[in-house]
């Protein structure tokens, strides 16, 4: 079969290829066609794959357990169950407190019940396992089981909030271990295989393939947390087993999914979490430096970028957490970030990692653009609180309120709203009301934030922010810093017409 085609003006034949004639006349021949056999190649290299899979399965598998948690449970109703049971966790515990407070119940202790699970590593052959700390928080009392069948109990040896990582510990020698590899190189497409123990099935392997690196997926933007994405199934029970590649090295602790049978799941790299579970082994807890800072990529945020000057990579600081490191040295909102004692940094993770690694108080010199001028700012780190505080300001006045074309409800802080709002007193305006779908509102300004400046120029009361707002240029962007919830931040309000 043939057909012409048209070549530097010429009419000349084309073939077609013998094996789409094959298939053509096949599709011809209607339901009874036999097709060709796929040549021997083919075939060898597809059983090499299913092979390779089966093969890292059986490597990893003996060394990952199945994690049962058991909590304590205080209750008395005279029923059979706790009526809160089948609520998620937090709410269930905020009910039975307030349940457990009436004068009519008297709380008795009962056994702890086993009502969690999840999966864990096993990475030293002396009994230290890798998981979650969300899958051992709170619990009362923790069994591990291999595949084989035996059982041990286990106890806490650490846990990091702000990565979610735990170590625990059971009382043996000569475990299989897995290898956890460099999280560092992993590439994005490359195969992942997930093994764990979704909905109580033990044991189950999943795969798929690396879907993104660095991604962030907690509200939080202080949070040390830093995910690849893979689209193999996770699910319930999974949490704290490995996501492993192709030979059969750990590179990651999966942690996260976004939606049942959605294919987004996260898991911690490898590199944080041997990092972390290493000083949890040795000290029993993670002390990690912290500056104080919310961050984001310049080249994530689309909307700063055209407002930086001379400078093209970088971390933005959009957020100053009030009494921390950098509210005590010359950093400022919206300086760019490029460089940590010398080493360039691009990403949010990479800032982080390079904080991380600082010892606590050491004096560390951040390179940062600003407004186009490129400055040396020297900070000394602080160890990373157990739970940020908010400083006090100074105070102001008047007290009418204002409703603005961006859709914020503003009056001026008084010592009398900040405690109503439980609030630390500033100068400032505060958001009383956002409208739903407004400006404001899709730019994540909340009720109860202060703002502070717009486009640099303080606003202590609304004639200031009429002012301010006056002068501004919502087509080009305004930019308004604001303290939330002890947090000095910055968000920009760009009318893109949307």
């Amino acid at each position: 079969m043939a057909e012409w085609v048209e070549k530097n003006g010429r009419m000349k034949v084309r073939k077609t290829p013998l094996c789409l004639l094959a298939l053509l006349a096949g599709l011809a021949a209607g339901p009874g066609l036999v097709l060709p056999r796929a040549a021997p190649g083919a075939l060898d290299l597809a059983r090499q794959l299913n092979q390779a899979f089966i093969e890292v399965a059986e490597k990893v598998s003996p060394a990952v357990v199945v994690i049962s948690v058991a909590h304590k449970v205080d209750y008395d109703s005279g029923d059979e169950e706790n009526p809160f049971w089948d609520l998620p966790s937090p709410f269930r515990r905020q009910l039975e407190e307030w349940f457990f407070r009436q004068p009519e119940r008297r709380p008795r202790s009962r056994a702890p019940i086993f009502d969690g699970q999840g999966s864990g590593i096993v990475i030293r052959e002396d009994g230290y396992i890798l998981t979650n700390r969300h899958v051992v928080d709170g619990a009362a009392k923790i069994r591990v089981r291999f595949k084989t069948g035996k059982e041990y109990d286990a106890e806490i040896r650490g846990v990091d909030a702000q990565s979610d990582i735990a170590v625990i510990k059971i009382d043996a020698k000569g475990l299989p271990t897995a290898k956890l590899g460099n999280s560092d190189k992993v590439k994005v497409g490359e195969f992942a295989v997930a093994i764990g123990a979704p909905f109580e099935l033990d044991y189950s392997v999943t795969f798929g393939h690396v879907s993104a690196k660095g991604r962030r997926v907690i509200f939080d933007p202080s949070m040390d947390q830093d995910f690849i994405q893979t689209d193999a199934n996770i699910n319930p029970g999974n949490s704290g087993g490995p996501l492993v590649n192709i030979d059969g090295e750990v590179i990651g602790v999966n942690t996260l999914i976004r939606g049942l049978r959605t294919g987004i799941g996260f898991a911690i790299p490898s590199n944080l979490a041997q990092e972390v579970a290493d000083k949890l082994i040795a000290d029993g807890k993670y002390r990690r430096s912290w500056l104080g800072v919310e961050i984001r990529a310049l080249s994530d945020f689309v909307d700063y970028k055209d407002m930086a000057e001379g400078v093209q990579e970088g971390v933005v600081v959009t957020g100053i957490v009030q009494d921390g490191p950098a509210a005590k040295s010359d950093l400022r909102l919206g300086d760019v970030i490029t460089a940590v004692d010398g080493k360039a940094v691009s990403t949010a993770q990479q800032l982080k990692a390079e904080v991380r690694a600082k010892r606590i108080g050491q004096s560390t010199t951040l390179d940062v653009v600003r407004k186009g001028k490129r400055l040396a700012i020297k900070v000394k780190p602080d160890e990373w609180p157990d739970e940020v505080q908010p400083v006090a300001a100074k105070r102001r006045s008047p007290s009418e309120s204002e409703t603005t074309d961006v859709g914020l409800t503003l009056r001026p802080l008084t010592r009398e709203l900040a405690k109503q709002y439980d609030i630390e007193p500033s100068e400032g305006l505060l958001v009383t009301a956002v409208e739903p779908g407004s400006l404001a509102y899709r730019k994540g300004i909340q009720r109860g934030d202060v703002i502070t400046e717009i486009n640099a120029q303080p606003v202590m009361a609304l004639a200031d922010y009429r002012s301010a707002m006056k002068k501004a240029d919502l087509k080009k962007g305004v930019v308004v810093n604001l303290v939330s919830r002890g947090v000095s931040k910055f968000v920009i309000l760009k009318d893109t017409g949307e």
